[in-house]
């Protein structure tokens, strides 16, 4: 009995143990099919992802920039093939070692891996470190075959703009620079693209049409060992262009314009006075703006920076100058247009012996032994200040600023592609009172009436100011940017209409108030009548083509090359009359204390197409220093003219 219930008694504990034992294998099976489930089924793409990470890299290449191109399709800003070498952060285990082999491969200097530890400092560890953007064949070469002994660097073959003229375009074109917090959160395009090495708009074109130009990102996968070694390409998104830009520059014009201000600092431009299209927009001294596509040096920048003529700044809409005797053809056509003076009455002038006085202050006129007696026409062709203090006292600033501001003096033109243009100043009794909290002083009209005192004008405003007078007083709107809707048969059937409403136009409402400040469309009539128009005009002819005249010396014979302009000369500081006795000519005067010269200008007379405005700083005289340069440019342009017609027949043929 005893042993059967001892045998009972062992089976139950054999079972017991049979049981546990199998539940055991059941749960770690359970758990193992479990855990299998899990990694090849709940969790594949997880894992499929680190399997592909550990056997897959990905490199994001930067966006190809969309070409910029002058007016006939010449590549003014080009993108060019750069070899870089990138360094993953995360996949490095000693940085430093890394580095120094890097260096000894590629030939990295002491200065140049300070400033890798400096980048680096300002990096998060998961981001791309850009080592060398721009190495050379041989490095790039050198690298690749030692790359099975590099952990995280990356050899990148990518494109990185160049501008193929230099100095000669910088002002219009501007300039591409290593992409910064302020324009990753300006722009959502640039932040939708960062990626290691990308380059971004900085100034002029380049910035302001930086959402067109920027493109898209490109991806390349690559298959590599456990070295990290490449073994093959699996897959290639190819970057995308950006948007390509025209512009309505003129290349050969352009380079031409720089060239004759070589040595110089100024500013040339030239505008087509029907459509608005800027031909060239010249300023100099200039810079290369190649030197800031890889990050410019510190030497570079300091020569560029500390450079007193200022190269960094866009004369043409930056620089702020007094017009001086340029705006003489704005003065006597707003006295014209307000019926003030009489162009048929005479005013003497003395010299400098009997100057112009108000209240006990002289203002004398520039030639020594006076001009004479003068009347409108002849005051404007030889350019007689006394003349023009005595009709600016009849006129008064206000209204004077009411004409000046409607052939677009005061105000931006190109605002919405050049950031740093400025607005100027064209002052009347209420901008005083505002700016500087003082009231108006009749002396300072008198001084305005020669384009002196408080007045600032840019040199495009000018230019624009005089294709407004050329092209019988009707306003344009200047562009840059190609527009192929905007050409001269459009514009001068939108001038042939307004022709017809004034002849149904006889002494209404709108005549009466056609002389008070307000805005104004494109093509719109600005003048009040013609006639006065077609004087100031033909005084501006005068001042170029007949004895006497300003700049008689700078005219051409033949009708083909003809102009009509006016010449400026721009005091930089007053004349004391001490320096009145010294007689001193400008050569004998310190380089900063001469005066500025300026000219403007329109051709061909006859059926006037373009017009020219010119400003040498501390040039002196603007016969002398301005109008010759006016002239030699007005016959490259005359020259070119057939050309720049036969391109826009062939574009709206295209359209």
């Amino acid at each position: 009995m005893q042993n059967r219930a001892g045998n009972v008694q062992k089976g139950r504990i054999i079972s017991r143990r049979l049981f546990i034992l199998s539940a055991a294998k059941i749960l770690l099976f359970a758990g193992i099919t479990s855990r299998l489930y899990s990694l090849q089924i709940s969790d594949r793409e997880k894992y499929e992802i680190l399997s592909d990470k550990n056997r897959i890299r990905e490199w994001k290449t930067p966006p190809q920039r969309g070409l910029i191109t002058d007016f006939y399709n010449k590549v003014l800003a080009d993108n060019d093939r750069v070899f870089q070498v990138h360094l993953t952060l995360d996949e490095i285990k000693d940085f430093d070692e890394t580095i120094f082999r890097l260096k000894n491969i590629i030939n990295l200097s002491d200065s140049k891996i300070k400033k890798i530890y400096k980048l680096k400092e300002k990096l998060k560890p998961w981001d791309t470190l850009v080592v060398s953007d721009n190495l050379d064949w041989n490095q790039f070469s050198k690298l690749n075959l030692y790359l099975h002994d590099l952990e995280g660097v990356k050899p990148v073959v990518s494109s990185s703009r160049y501008y193929p003229y230099s100095g000669n375009l910088v002002h219009v074109v501007g300039y591409v620079g290593q992409a910064s917090l302020k324009d990753i959160e300006r722009m959502e395009a640039i932040k939708e693209n960062l990626v290691p090495g990308l380059k971004v708009g900085k100034s002029g074109i380049e910035y302001s049409n930086e959402k067109s130009l920027i493109g898209k990102y490109g991806i390349k996968r690559y298959e590599v060992n456990s070295s990290g070694k490449r073994i093959n390409q699996i897959e290639h998104i190819k970057e995308s262009q950006g948007t390509e830009i025209k512009t309505t520059i003129d290349l050969e014009i352009q380079k031409y314009a720089q060239e004759l201000l070589i040595n110089k600092a100024g500013s040339i431009c030239a505008m087509d006075i029907y459509t608005g299209q800027v031909i060239a927009m010249a300023s100099s001294p200039t810079y290369d703006p190649n030197k800031f596509t890889h990050g410019i040096g510190h030497k570079d920048w300091k020569e560029i920076r500390d450079d007193p003529l200022k190269p960094l700044v866009n004369k043409s809409i930056a620089g702020l100058y007094s017009p001086g005797s340029t705006l003489k053809p704005i003065v006597a056509l707003a006295a014209l247009e307000f019926g003030t003076i009489d162009p048929d009455r005479s005013i003497l002038c003395k010299g400098h012996k009997h100057p112009y006085e108000l209240y006990g202050v002289k203002y004398h006129c520039w030639k020594k032994h006076g001009h004479g007696y003068m009347r409108l026409r002849n005051a404007i062709k030889q350019s007689c200040d006394i003349y023009f203090y005595e009709m600016a006292r009849i006129l008064g600033v206000d209204k004077l600023s009411i004409i000046a501001k409607r052939y677009g003096l005061g105000s931006n033109i190109l605002k919405d592609i050049y950031f740093d243009e400025k607005k100027g100043v064209v002052p009347n009794t209420i901008w005083k009172k505002n700016a500087i909290g003082k009231s108006w002083y009749l002396g300072e009209t008198v001084i305005n009436g020669i384009g002196q005192g408080y007045i600032q004008t840019t040199p495009l405003q000018l230019c624009l100011m005089t294709a407004q007078i050329a092209n019988g007083g009707f306003k344009i709107k200047p562009h840059i940017l190609y527009d192929k809707e905007i050409n001269f048969e459009n514009a001068k059937l939108k001038i042939a209409k307004q022709f017809m409403n004034d002849s149904l136009l006889s002494n209404s409402i709108a005549k009466k108030n056609y002389l008070e400040d307000k805005e104004y469309q494109p093509y719109e009539r600005l003048y009040k009548n013609s006639k006065n128009i077609d004087f100031v005009k033909d005084a501006m002819f005068g001042s170029t083509n007949e004895q006497y005249g300003t700049s008689f010396k700078s005219r051409y014979e033949s009708l083909k090359y003809q102009f009509a302009g006016k010449t400026g000369t721009s005091q930089v500081r007053r004349i004391t009359e001490a320096d009145r006795k010294l007689d001193l000519k400008q050569s004998q005067i310190k380089y900063e204390n001469r005066d500025h010269a300026l000219y403007i200008a329109f051709a061909p007379y006859k059926e006037p197409r373009y017009s020219i405005s010119v400003l040498i700083e501390h040039g002196g005289s603007g016969s002398k220093a301005a109008a010759p340069l006016a002239s030699k440019l007005i016959k490259k342009i005359i020259d070119r003219h057939k050309l720049r017609e036969q391109m826009i027949k062939n574009n709206l043929i295209l359209a």
